[in-house]
């Protein structure tokens, strides 16, 4: 599950932190980032949880109403929300059982909250349409979660407030693992039944590699890499530019360098969209320009070993 967009931004953070907190202490950095990547994968299980969670304040409101129905001799309310054949085999996913039970953090903690996603859930249309529908399928029942999930989970400023106060690790993980999530409710099929798999933390261990060695290469040989900078502009100054600016840069010139599978346009191109996110408006552009630059510097002077590719996207 945990990406090489994902590692970049932590990276990012981590370097900039490093840098920043007077305590350079690189093993201790290292394990800060690992652990901050694995604060990520548990954001993700917190979420898939989140639909468990509100299935089971459905089943606390279905059994109101049906208790009313019964007294006051009115029709019975539709189960087939409370019935959705994909949140009750999430529920009783052996993954995901396993990791709510090792976890201090539950929804129950956060109850008003989940009351009240799931009335903007009863009343969404999302929700009404599902429940007027013949459609009874699997199929079905995964979609209508995939549509909630996307309309009424993922863009949710109450719920970005709860996941801030539970951890600040997971301020700049949602978006991402949002799309995770998504990815999971997909894949789930019914005859895998309890053992259906849940994402891995990592893909294979090559990733786990890469957030390790990127790290250390940026901040073990900070002193080469702005020395790369200042050889390709010579009006260089550091003092003039967004620290974060060359902290970014630093990072893509050590992904060029030590990665020689990843394309040149591609390192440069997820470096310049980081620089949208963590740097001033005009750093983008500038990075890419500089980055480019440096780039053909160094295929020019045999550091780097790998042909430039196509010409990188304009920003």
């Amino acid at each position: 599950m945990i990406n090489r967009e994902l590692i970049r931004i932590k990276i990012v953070q981590l370097t900039y932190a490093y840098y920043q907190n007077g305590n350079r202490n690189l093993d201790a950095a290292e394990k800060e980032l690992l652990f901050s990547l694995s604060k990520a994968y548990h954001l993700y299980h917190y979420l898939l949880a989140l639909i468990v969670a509100v299935s089971k304040e459905a089943r606390k409101y279905y059994d109101v109403e049906v208790a009313k129905a019964n007294r006051e001799g009115l029709p019975l309310p539709s189960s087939k929300f409370v019935d959705n054949k994909f949140a009750t085999q999430l529920e009783e996913n052996k993954q995901l059982c396993d990791f709510i039970a090792n976890q201090k953090q539950t929804w129950d903690d956060d109850v008003e909250f989940v009351r009240k996603l799931y009335s903007q859930i009863a009343q969404s249309r999302i929700y009404i349409d599902y429940i007027e529908s013949d459609d009874c399928s699997y199929e079905a029942d995964r979609e209508v979660w995939r549509k909630l999930y996307k309309s009424l989970i993922m863009d949710n400023d109450e719920l970005d407030t709860v996941l801030e106060e539970k951890s600040l690790y997971w301020n700049d993980d949602k978006e991402i693992v949002d799309t995770f999530v998504l990815k999971t409710i997909k894949r789930f099929e019914p005859e895998n039944s309890v053992k259906q798999e849940l994402l891995p933390e990592y893909k294979d261990e090559d990733d786990k590699d890469f957030a390790r060695k990127l790290f250390r290469a940026t901040i073990l040989n900070a002193d080469q890499y702005q020395r790369y900078m200042s050889e390709t502009s010579r009006n260089w100054d550091f003092s003039r530019l967004a620290y974060m600016d060359v902290v970014i840069m630093q990072i893509a010139i050590a992904e060029m360098l030590n990665f020689p599978n990843i394309p040149i346009n591609v390192t440069i191109n997820e470096y310049v969209d980081l620089a949208k996110i963590y740097s001033t408006p005009k750093s983008s552009g500038y990075i890419n320009g500089m980055l480019d630059a440096i780039a053909r510097y160094l295929i020019s002077s045999g550091v780097l070993l790998k042909p430039m590719g196509e010409k990188t996207r304009k920003k």
